[in-house]
């Protein structure tokens, strides 16, 4: 017998905190917008929400074409096919990362290569990017972590000298900047998440940005299965067929409604990420200086996106200790990325323990506190509260 919402929402409530990570939320117009879709019998993608989020995102962030997808990893599995990787090509990635980070190029029989991070913001250190450049090298691919951006003139020099694309995998900085320009706009190509976690959601999808604009009319058709299907709704041939290599990368308009209706309030969205994320840095700050807790670092050329809060514990049983602590207290508290060069898929290009250290401490050291959209100060004060009565020492 299927169980009847109510009884399945009691049960979920017994196996969980009180207070989520996360918790999904509207913004404003989702249902109706959706409601037009059916309406309007336009369900499928590319139709009249899915063109109204890349207008917002191209008019917003200035990107020369923007493509809602159906998730962040698709988009950057469609940077792989745009670049031409191949087997034997190398991709510089953080080992600090979401593994679509690096599966997207190994799909296309790419090497990954392991860049440690830097133990400030967690991102990419430049410092060691170059000496990791080979003749194989097609790509490098940088994560802004946290929404905090990479320090991206370095970056960008680096790779300008040896004549290789960057890629921003932005999943976690959209609406953030770095010396005043978005982050998603610096690399030639970018990939945006729309997923459950992020600040702006659909459910699951995400968006590439195209900075480029020779990649332009390929990722149209890369994302249409290969077809030249747009180049036919717009008029420019008679009919479409196959022409390269592609698959289905479009976002339903249904999701694509639930999506625009969150775009369309991202200042709002941002500016109460803002105030939670502020006040955790205030209030705890006192209590992270007696315990020897690192609070997130924002250099000043960054204006970050407002996606996280995290905290790096004096060690890894001091780390476990407040998860335990603050599920005791009634809140859930997590940890983050498990170092990439260290999985066990990684081991098969020589992964091993000490090739990206600053990496494999924060990793163990990391814990990520209750942040999202909706939620209250006095939420906020129960996360606080109880991060407070604990003692690392």
């Amino acid at each position: 017998m299927v169980p009847s919402l109510v009884s399945l929402d009691a049960r979920i409530t017994m196996t969980t905190p009180n207070l989520p990570f996360n918790r999904s939320s509207l913004a404003g117009r989702e249902l109706e917008y959706i409601n037009l879709t059916l309406e309007a019998g336009q369900i499928a993608g590319d139709q009249l929400f899915s063109k109204k989020c890349h207008k917002l995102l191209e008019d917003v962030l200035g990107t020369k074409r923007a493509l809602v997808t159906t998730s962040c990893t698709h988009a950057l599995e469609m940077t792989a096919i745009l670049l031409d990787i191949q087997t034997g090509d190398e991709v510089i990635v953080p080992s600090f990362t979401f593994v679509s980070t690096a599966n997207a190029f190994v799909l296309r029989g790419a090497r990954p290569v392991f860049c440690d991070v830097r133990h400030d913001t967690l991102n990419l250190d430049e410092a060691k990017l170059e000496e990791l450049i080979s003749p194989r090298t097609k790509a490098i691919v940088v994560v802004h972590y946290a929404g905090v951006s990479c320090a991206m003139d370095e970056i960008n020099a680096i790779a300008a000298r040896h004549g290789i694309p960057v890629v921003e995998d932005n999943a976690h900085g959209l609406f953030g900047k770095y010396k005043g320009r978005w982050l998603g706009t610096i690399g030639a190509l970018a990939t945006q998440s729309f997923h459950e976690t992020k600040n702006i959601t659909c459910g699951e999808g995400g968006a590439l940005l195209i900075n480029d604009h020779r990649y332009a009319e390929r990722a149209e058709i890369i994302r249409e299965k290969g077809t030249n299907r747009a180049n036919f709704f717009r008029g420019q041939v008679d009919k479409y067929s196959w022409v390269d290599v592609g698959s289905s990368y479009v976002m339903s308009d249904v999701l694509a409604a639930f999506l625009y209706a969150q775009l369309e309030r991202w200042e709002d969205i941002q500016g109460k990420r803002r105030l939670l994320w502020n006040r955790y840095h205030s209030e705890l700050s006192g209590w992270a200086a007696r315990n020897g807790v690192t609070q997130p670092t924002v250099p000043s050329y960054c204006e970050q996106a407002w996606h996280m809060y995290y905290l790096l514990l004096p060690s890894l049983q001091s780390r476990q200790a407040l998860i335990a602590h603050l599920k005791a207290h009634g809140v859930l508290a997590v940890f983050h990325y498990l170092p990439l060069h260290l999985s066990q898929y990684a081991s098969r290009w020589g992964g091993k323990k000490g090739q990206c250290p600053v990496t494999e401490d924060v990793s163990d050291r990391l814990l990520r506190l209750s942040f999202y959209n909706t939620l209250t100060q006095d939420d906020q004060s129960r996360v606080i509260n109880a991060v407070q009565k604990f003692s690392a020492a």
